[in-house]
């Protein structure tokens, strides 16, 4: 008598389950995720939730019949996201040699795109805010990624980070984090003391030679990959093991830092990305830190040939405005997600961004009117010194 045969073994349940306010929206994802599944090897029943961002997208992890492999799935309604020029970016970063997501499938009506999976573990789990000397590596091959995507520069490419996209941005700050936030009418002296300081801000960021530009260049969107030359996958090893195998043998580059969150880029100020990089939204590293690796991020930007100023203090200078630009951005938006789009665990880190502006504003005479606002709408005195401690 033949024995029956064992049941097949179906995948566990996954742990993250994706869920759907828009059953319609969920069957169409269903019915193309099952499309694409044969070609990439896919096993629909494990989908699950990845992470989400500040936008309306989300990503989903599906895991493959490869050993241990796994795609990430991009969620962007169309109607609220425009993923076209994340295709662009990826592309452009490929082309520049940029570790980024490989863009496998795109359903551009339904706004499904099927990416590479570069791992769970961000450089911001793997620094110690507590080390700087161990977290060197990193940054030198954050620099590396950076001055590959600049040297890819071309205008007329992407989208320009002129006049008007610079005032639009400061215009979140006063609209936002002042008016809807703060509950302070912007009027008077405080309106006449940020259209003085937004207008020397945005001549100053306008007067810096313009490559590619991320956006959000920080520790946060660079993923922590496969260092090829050891044949170590380090997403799995605790942060001190991550970072001795992420190290320099010989000087030379060990490991690939990914690069996600890209679809914002423009072309603009070459300042930006650094002054993302080294005054992140989510950690402050000490003055002293801040400027050694700027320092090498100029050293590397002047070999490579790209238009940094000669004199370092002056690219400094304009390091810290263009950097004074995203913090008052930044505060403004994370004020809106909360207020609008009803996401508050963002506003959590403006005090890091309020101690920024007054940090910077501090040292510049010419920037005495932002910095008088700053204490008024925060009710503080001024910080002195060239403090970046964490807040």
């Amino acid at each position: 008598m033949t024995a029956p045969s064992s049941p097949a073994i179906e995948p566990a349940p996954p742990a993250n389950p994706v869920l759907w306010a828009d059953p319609q929206r969920a069957a169409v994802f269903e019915g193309w995720l099952a499309g694409v599944s044969t070609a990439h090897r896919l096993l629909p029943g494990t989908v699950r939730l990845a992470s989400a961002d500040a936008s309306f997208r989300r990503y989903f992890r599906v895991d493959t019949t490869e050993t241990a492999g796994t795609r990430i799935v991009m969620d962007a309604p169309p109607d609220k996201e425009n993923s076209d020029p994340f295709v662009q970016v990826a592309r452009l970063m490929a082309e520049a040699g940029v570790t980024a997501p490989r863009v496998l499938e795109w359903d551009r009506p339904n706004g499904f795109l099927l990416l590479d999976d570069l791992g769970h573990q961000t450089m911001l789990d793997v620094i110690d805010p507590a080390q700087p000397d161990a977290s060197r590596p990193l940054y030198d091959q954050a620099i590396d990624a950076l001055i590959r995507w600049q040297l890819a520069s071309r205008p007329g490419v992407l989208p320009p980070y002129d006049r008007a996209l610079l005032e639009r941005e400061l215009a979140l700050f006063p609209g936002w984090y002042i008016g809807r936030h703060r509950g302070i009418a912007v009027e008077g002296k405080l309106k006449e003391r940020l259209e003085r300081s937004f207008k020397l801000i945005v001549e100053s960021n306008l007067a810096s030679p313009s490559v590619y530009v991320h956006r959000d260049f920080m520790p946060r969107n660079l993923m922590v990959n496969v260092a090829p030359t050891l044949g170590t996958d380090v997403s799995s090893l605790p942060p001190e093991g991550a970072l001795a195998a992420l190290g320099r043998p010989g000087g030379g580059s060990a490991a690939n830092l990914g690069v996600l969150d890209f679809q914002d880029a423009v072309y603009g100020p070459i300042t930006y990305d650094i002054a993302s990089l080294m005054r992140d939204a989510f950690l402050s590293w000490n003055e002293e830190f801040v400027l050694d690796i700027t320092i090498r991020y100029w050293e590397a930007a002047r070999k490579a040939k790209l238009p940094v100023d000669a004199d370092f203090g002056a690219f400094y200078r304009s390091v810290e405005w263009m950097g004074l630009q995203r913090h008052l951005k930044v505060a403004g938006i994370f004020a809106r997600l909360t207020l609008r789009d009803g996401k508050p665990r963002y506003l959590a880190d403006t005090p890091r961004f309020i101690a920024y502006i007054r940090s910077t504003a501090s040292r510049y005479m010419e920037l005495t009117p932002l910095l008088r606002v700053i204490d008024e709408i925060e009710g503080s005195s001024a910080l002195t010194g060239f403090a970046y401690g964490r807040v």
